[in-house]
């Protein structure tokens, strides 16, 4: 079983009890998401199984987007709801044009601190369970990108975002920062990730009707093929010897490679009887496109 499910998680799940639940009812040992969601958040959570989980690292690169609730006035330890109250504020004297005045500064690059309530590893350990033995630790910043960050609805002291973002953004993190600028407090009440790289919300399937499709056989209408998340690259379709090469591993040198035009990095390679066989990884300094990710 070879390909990818576009699902949508319910709140109350671990995205790795989504996993294990999909190893459940396929049968395929091999399958993982392909970014967490934190269990209250609801949404896209791509399951990846069999081959399929050779690109999770691929998936997890693409953009994401989000519809955020986020609550002024209240901060806690977790960023979102689940956590201890920290700290209160007044959030009467922040109206609309306030909080799009500060989300300016939230546009673009950034740099943004993890939560200690997160999988991110100190010296090995999930700082998750650091902040469950009461111990905090500093955090080093990181690079990350919000492609669009829109104000869609304002509801005293609800705002609701839409978010476009590069992987490794945590919108926890980005209600907390919110709440800390405006000097009021905040934190996440809700998150939907509407988006994952080319799957939407509108397209994903509820775990009641996969559980359903498979117990009534109907499940593969639901599973994507594997290069539909690489779509992005360009193809190109190989000789059997090439194929053969593939196979072992071996480089290939392509006749259109002795041009000056620009290549990109990787490139999707195809049989003659239209198989997808691997990505292709450009390597500029020897002139060759090496297998990165086989498929056979």
């Amino acid at each position: 079983m070879d390909g990818i499910l576009n699902i949508n998680k319910p709140a109350g799940k671990t995205s790795f009890g989504i996993v294990a639940m999909v190893k459940r009812l396929s049968g395929e040992r091999r399958a993982g998401h392909a970014g967490t969601l934190d269990p209250d958040a609801t949404g896209v959570l791509p399951v990846c199984l069999g081959r399929g989980t050779r690109i999770v690292e691929f998936l997890m690169d693409t953009t994401k987007a989000y519809r955020a609730e986020i609550e002024l006035g209240i901060a806690t330890d977790t960023y979102d709801s689940s956590g201890q109250i920290t700290r209160r504020g007044d959030p009467s004297r922040t109206g609309r044009a306030k909080i799009e005045k500060t989300l300016q500064s939230f546009r673009g690059s950034i740099q943004q601190t993890p939560p200690m309530y997160s999988a991110v590893k100190h010296r090995g350990q999930p700082l998750y369970k650091l902040a469950r033995a009461g111990i905090e630790v500093e955090r080093k910043s990181r690079p990350v990108k919000i492609h669009r960050l829109e104000i869609v609805d304002w509801q005293t002291p609800v705002v609701t975002l839409e978010i476009e973002c590069s992987k490794g953004t945590y919108i926890r993190s980005l209600a907390h920062d919110l709440g800390q600028e405006l000097g009021c407090g905040a934190h996440l009440k809700n998150l939907i990730r509407t988006r994952c790289g080319v799957f939407n919300i509108e397209d994903a399937v509820p775990m009641s009707r996969l559980e359903d499709a498979f117990r009534n056989g109907y499940w593969e209408q639901y599973v994507y093929p594997v290069d539909i998340v690489l779509q992005d690259y360009n193809a190109v379709v190989v000789d059997d010897a090439d194929e053969e090469a593939i196979k072992n591993g071996s480089p290939l040198v392509m006749e259109h490679d002795t041009d000056s035009s620009p290549k990109q990095k990787y490139c999707r390679a195809y049989a003659l009887d239209g198989r997808f066989l691997c990505i292709l990884q450009y390597v500029p300094d020897k002139g060759i496109w090496q297998p990165r990710k086989v498929m056979l």
